[in-house]
C-alpha cells in the first residue's frame, strides 16, 4: 500500500476506522479462516425469498440444489450426479446422491426437492423469482392459480433417489438454471415444525457445504464446513466471517489493513480513489452479466408515454457517466443484455443520444421544452456511492437538455426495494446480474407476470414473444424472436433504459487467496477458496 493512498484513507476513513477497530477487536478471539465482506446485510436466507447476490452467496453456501456452480461460474453435479435427458429435451431425469445428507444427518431425498419446489409455486409464498420455475410444465398455471393440482406440475418424485422434470418446451441452459439459489431445497419438516424460527442459527438444517454457525445483524454471519457435506473434504475453509457492511470507506480500511482477506460487492469502491485502485495488484475486474439501467414506472403519468420514456433516454450522455462517475472500465450499455448473454446472440441497438429527437418527442407529448411537466422524482438507495453520483449527473443531463425539474429521493437499501417492489416511484435506479448465461435472464424479467418486473408494464405482444422464443427449439430462430423482444423492450416501448454493463470487481492477494475466477456469471462459491500461503490477517504477531 503506497504512502499516499494511505494518507488519503486516513483522512476519508477516520470514523470509519473507528467502527471496524471495535468489530475487528471482538472478531479477534476466534479468527475465521476466511473474512469475506458481503456487501449490504442479507435481507432473507430462505430461498423463495432471496433476490440478490447478496443473499445468495449465503444462501448457496447453506443450501444445495441439483446442480452447484464451480469457480469458473459454470454448473456441475451437486445434490444430483447429473441428469439424463430425453431425445426431445423436455424431460430431465436427476438421480440423487446417496451421500447427499441434511446437517441433523437425514438423507436429502427427491421429496425434499419435491416439497421446496411446491412452496416456492404456492401463490402465497408470493416468490419474486416464481417465473424462472415457468419454464416447468404447468409451473406458471399453478403459480398464478389457474391450476391447483401440483400433481400436474412437471415435478415428480417416482422414487426418494430420483427427481424427473418435464418443461414445456426444451430448455437448452435447464442445468445452468437449476444451479441457481431459487432451486435449492430447504428442509421441510423443520420449517413446519418451526416456522420462521427454522431460519435462524440454532435451528437452520441446510445440506450445503456450511452451516450457520452465528449471525449478527449489523455485524457478522459464521459460516463453519458442515462435516455432513458429500463433499465436505473439498471445502478448505472451515469457518468464513461474512461482514455486511455497506460503507465504501470502512470495506476499503478493513482490506487494506489485513482485517478482511476478501471484498466482492463493486458497489463498494470509493469512486474518488478508482483509478489509483485499479493499478494495485489485488484489484481484480473483469465484465460479466450485469447491467445498471433505469425503470420507469409506466403506471404513472407522463411516464406512461412511451414519448416521455424515450425523450428521458435519448439525452443519457453514458460516456460521461462511466469516464467520470464509476470509472472501473464499465462499458457503456445500449441494450439490457450485456455481451456474452449467449452464443452468438445480437441484441438490438438501443437508443442512441439525439437530443433534437428528445426534445421533439417530449413536445409531442404535452410538454414542449419541459413546460408542465410534473417534477420528476428519481429513486436511488443510499447504499453505492456511485449511485448518488450518477443521480446528479442524471438530474444535470434532464434538466439541460429537457427543461425538467429533477428531485432525488435516496432511501436505505431495503426501503428502497420495497418502493421498486410497489412500483412506488417515477424514475428508478435499477440493476440486474444474470442468473445463467442466456439472453432469457434479462428479458423475462418484464413479463406481465414476473415478480421482477417493477415497472407496472404489461405487454400481451412482449409476452407472446418470450413464449414463443421458449418453443422455439432452432436457436437461430430463437435468438432473432428474443431480439424482437427486446427492441421493444428498449426502443418501441422504452420502459427501461440501459446506462452502462458492469464489471465484476475482487479485492484479494492473488499470492495468498486462492479459488477466485473471474467468470461471466460473477459466482464465486465459498467452498471453492483456498489459501496457497498463511494470509497476512492470520500471520500477524
Amino acid at each position: 500500500m503506497t504512502p499516499s493512498l494511505l494518507s488519503r484513507l486516513s483522512r476519508a476513513l477516520a470514523a470509519a476506522c473507528l467502527l471496524a477497530a471495535g468489530a475487528c477487536s471482538e472478531r479477534a478471539t476466534a479468527p475465521a479462516d476466511l473474512v469475506f465482506i458481503n456487501g449490504a446485510e442479507v435481507g432473507s436466507i430462505d430461498p423463495s425469498q432471496v433476490s440478490s447476490q447478496v443473499d445468495g452467496r449465503v444462501v448457496t453456501s447453506l443450501f444445495e440444489g441439483l446442480m452447484r456452480y464451480n469457480a469458473q461460474g459454470r454448473a456441475e453435479p451437486g445434490v444430483s450426479t447429473g441428469p439424463s435427458v430425453s431425445p426431445d429435451g423436455r424431460t430431465y431425469t436427476f438421480p440423487l446422491r446417496e451421500t447427499a445428507r441434511w446437517s441433523n444427518g437425514e438423507v436429502v431425498t427427491s421429496q425434499d426437492f419435491l416439497g421446496s419446489w411446491h412452496r416456492f409455486l404456492l401463490p402465497a409464498t408470493a416468490a419474486d423469482y416464481a417465473s424462472i420455475f415457468y419454464c416447468i410444465k404447468n409451473a406458471e398455471a399453478f403459480n398464478t392459480g389457474k391450476l391447483t393440482d401440483f400433481s400436474q406440475v412437471g415435478i415428480q418424485a417416482p422414487d426418494s433417489r430420483t427427481l424427473v422434470v418435464t418443461l414445456e418446451n426444451p430448455v437448452p441452459y435447464f442445468q445452468d438454471l437449476v444451479a441457481f439459489m431459487a432451486f435449492c431445497p430447504i428442509h421441510l419438516p423443520s420449517l413446519q415444525a418451526l416456522g420462521s424460527a427454522y431460519f435462524k442459527p440454532a435451528h437452520l438444517v441446510g445440506n450445503g457445504p456450511y452451516q450457520l454457525k452465528e449471525w449478527r445483524l449489523n455485524d457478522r454471519i459464521r459460516l463453519q464446513r458442515s462435516p455432513t457435506y458429500w463433499d465436505a473434504a473439498q471445502v478448505r475453509m472451515a469457518t468464513v466471517d461474512v461482514l455486511p457492511i455497506d460503507n465504501p470507506a470502512t470495506a476499503v480500511n478493513l482490506f487494506l489493513t489485513n482485517e478482511a482477506d476478501l471484498m466482492m460487492d463493486k458497489g463498494l469502491i470509493p469512486n474518488a480513489l478508482a483509478d489509483e485502485l485499479r493499478k494495485k495488484p489485488y484489484f481484480h475486474h473483469k465484465p460479466f452479466l450485469a447491467t445498471w439501467f433505469i425503470r420507469f414506472n409506466a403506471q404513472r403519468k407522463p411516464y406512461d408515454d412511451p414519448r416521455v420514456r424515450q425523450a428521458l433516454t435519448l439525452v443519457l450522455d453514458r460516456d460521461r457517466i462511466v469516464n467520470a462517475v464509476t470509472r472501473l472500465g464499465e462499458v457503456p450499455a445500449f441494450s439490457i443484455t450485456p455481451p456474452g448473454a449467449g452464443d452468438n446472440y445480437q441484441p438490438p441497438a438501443g437508443l442512441a443520444p439525439d437530443i433534437a429527437l428528445a426534445q421533439k418527442l417530449l413536445a409531442e407529448a404535452g410538454f414542449p421544452g419541459g413546460r408542465g411537466f410534473p417534477v420528476l422524482n428519481f429513486l436511488y438507495p443510499n447504499k453505492f456511492p456511485s449511485d448518488r453520483g450518477i443521480a446528479v449527473e442524471l438530474q444535470s443531463m434532464w434538466q439541460r437538455h429537457l427543461g425538467l425539474t429533477v428531485a432525488l429521493t435516496s432511501e436505505e437499501y431495503k426501503t428502497y426495494l420495497d418502493s421498486q417492489k410497489k412500483v412506488d416511484y417515477d424514475v428508478s435506479r435499477s440493476s440486474w446480474v444474470g442468473d445463467y448465461n442466456d439472453p432469457n435472464t434479462f428479458l423475462d424479467m418484464f413479463l406481465t407476470t414476473s415478480g421482477n418486473n417493477r415497472t407496472g408494464w404489461s405487454s400481451p405482444a412482449y409476452d407472446q414473444l418470450i413464449a414463443q422464443a421458449a418453443s422455439e427449439a432452432d436457436p437461430a430462430k430463437r435468438y432473432a424472436i428474443l431480439r424482437q423482444a427486446e427492441t421493444q423492450l428498449i426502443e418501441t416501448e422504452c420502459v427501461v433504459a440501459p446506462v452502462y454493463h458492469y464489471v465484476g470487481v475482487q479485492f484479494y492477494q492473488p499470492d495468498f487467496l486462492g479459488g477466485v475466477e473471474a467468470n461471466l456469471t460473477d459466482e464465486h462459491p465459498l467452498r471453492c477458496l483456498f489459501w496457497k500461503q498463511s494470509p497476512p490477517r492470520l500471520s500477524k504477531p
